[in-house]
């Protein structure tokens, strides 16, 4: 592990830093550190007890410590618990191999972004990088990254501005309206990113100093939650299910902002054997053809590779077919899909939680069954994916489809289930090698170099350097003893011990 690198990470401005501390102390805010994030345990027994009297999803600064995994899936009052997940069974996936699935919708607006979103927010807050008396955050998204920040910047009281493309669901832009977000709506749909930058430049320019930019695609706070958090929840589930004989094989995880995937970088540190896939809609292929494309996986955004993802610990790519998704959120939450589900002999209680998975999640199912198939996975072998959302986001596009194509019928589902399940093939896979890795990392260059003013140097310390990434990564220790001398100065936690 590094040594410490607090002169990485020392206070930017002292005086922001005490208006800062002054706001929280005024609107009674305590930050929760990563090690409770990872631990509720460790959070102090007042703070649980005051959870018992707010809702999962209340504007309540004290849902800060509900940023976790491991929250009671209740909407109302819970505390902690193990991680939230469910097992896909053979007779929904086809394949031996045992899928395990993450659940996001309990975390507060029901996605993990709240945690995606707390890194860059707090570490800017806790280094007087930001200053939340007079600026604003900006979270250019492409759906539930602005939901995530723009709550968490209302439990931080912080004003936030939101960006994102106006073909995204109207659930994204009522929630956004609800935390009284500014907000702006952009041309195209999920893969048009580029048209989010343009707007944040636009916006930027006119206000300056009033914004601070806070971009998911090259924050590392993005990653390193996930790194720190969500690759502890894989490993404590891991440990918790192996039987004798089983092995953690793979993780499949969509792209988007690459974030959830620094949860791979932690579990190839613990697993050094491990499969590490990234998945993209088949519809925009950016990382498996250069290519380019809209899709409708809502939860991914696209036409570029992340500044923060590590190429190079991927072992392969796969595209998912925006069809199949849509076609399998309607099997999956159509009363006709669960009624022939039943007779394909899925268990009732896993029919019951299909709707814990939205669009960008049926994505990583898809992803995960590909995966246990090209590596021929059996019974002994255990892959991870996440539900990153749930259908309570997507009830609008459920309806859109209604609409669309009529009443869905058991001989729809049916159709449904054998080429979108029991058909899922090795089409639009590719296993790295070297020289694949890097082709994908250098596409960064024409984002990140030619348009939005990166260094070339840190382009190819990202490559060639190992210590990049573990320095990126392993940066959430010392975000840790900051937000304890945050909390220290506030004077908030004096009444729980």
């Amino acid at each position: 592990m590094p040594n410490k690198r607090n002169v990485k990470w020392q206070v930017e401005d002292k005086s922001v830093l005490e208006n800062t501390i002054k706001r929280c102390r005024e609107r009674d805010i305590i930050l929760p550190t990563y090690d409770e994030m990872i631990n509720p345990d460790k959070i102090p027994l007042g703070i649980r007890d005051e959870l018992k009297e707010i809702g999962l999803w209340d504007l309540n600064s004290r849902n800060l410590f509900r940023i976790t995994w491991k929250n009671q899936p209740v909407k109302f009052g819970g505390n902690f618990s193990d991680v939230n997940y469910i097992e896909i069974p053979h007779e929904l996936s086809g394949v031996k191999a045992r899928i395990l699935m993450l659940i996001g919708k309990f975390f507060p607006t029901g996605s993990h972004k709240v945690g995606a979103t707390f890194g860059p927010l707090v570490e800017k807050l806790i280094r007087g990088e930001f200053d939340p008396t007079r600026q604003k955050a900006l979270w250019p998204s492409t759906g539930n990254y602005c939901r995530g920040g723009a709550y968490d910047s209302y439990l931080l009281a912080c004003p936030s501005i939101a960006i994102l493309p106006e073909g995204m669901s109207k659930e994204r832009f009522e929630w956004l309206e609800k935390v009284g977000a500014e907000i702006f709506a952009t041309p195209g749909c999920e893969s048009n990113v580029k048209e989010v930058y343009d707007k944040t430049k636009e916006l930027k320019a006119k206000r300056g100093d009033e914004i601070v930019v806070l971009n998911q695609f090259e924050e590392f706070g993005n990653a390193v939650w996930h790194y720190a958090v969500t690759g502890s929840a894989i490993e404590q589930v891991y440990l918790s299910e192996k039987k004798e004989a089983q092995n953690l094989k793979a993780i499949f995880l969509t792209q988007g902002s690459a974030g959830t995937l620094g949860c791979a970088d932690y579990l190839r540190e613990k697993f050094p054997t491990i499969k590490v896939c990234a998945g993209e809609a088949l519809q925009c292929p950016t990382l498996l053809l250069n290519g380019y494309g809209g899709h409708r996986i809502e939860g991914i955004g696209d036409k570029h590779v992340p500044w923060i993802h590590n190429m190079k610990n991927m072992d392969m790519v796969a595209d998912i077919d925006d069809n199949a998704c849509i076609f399998l959120m309607r099997l999956f939450n159509e009363p006709e899909g669960k009624k022939y589900l039943k007779k394909k002999g899925v268990n009732q209680e896993i029919i019951d939680k299909l709707d814990l998975l939205g669009i960008s999640s049926i994505a990583n199912l898809i992803g995960a069954i590909k995966m246990t198939k090209y590596y021929e996975m059996n019974e002994n072998d255990i892959i991870f994916t996440i539900a990153t959302d749930s259908m309570e986001l997507y009830q609008s596009r459920l309806k859109e489809e209604r609409d669309k194509n009529g009443k869905y019928s058991e001989y729809t589902a049916g159709a449904d289930f054998e080429r979108y399940l029991m058909g899922i093939g090795l089409d639009y896979m590719l296993e790295l090698s070297y020289w694949d890795k890097k082709r994908m990392h250098n596409l960064k260059y024409f984002t990140w170099i030619e348009q939005q003013g990166k260094k070339l140097e840190e382009l190819n310390l990202q490559w060639y350097d190992d210590n990049y990434w573990k320095e990126k990564f392993h940066a959430y220790e010392d975000w840790d003893e900051l937000i304890r001398e945050f909390n220290e100065r506030t004077g908030l936690l004096k009444k729980y011990k």
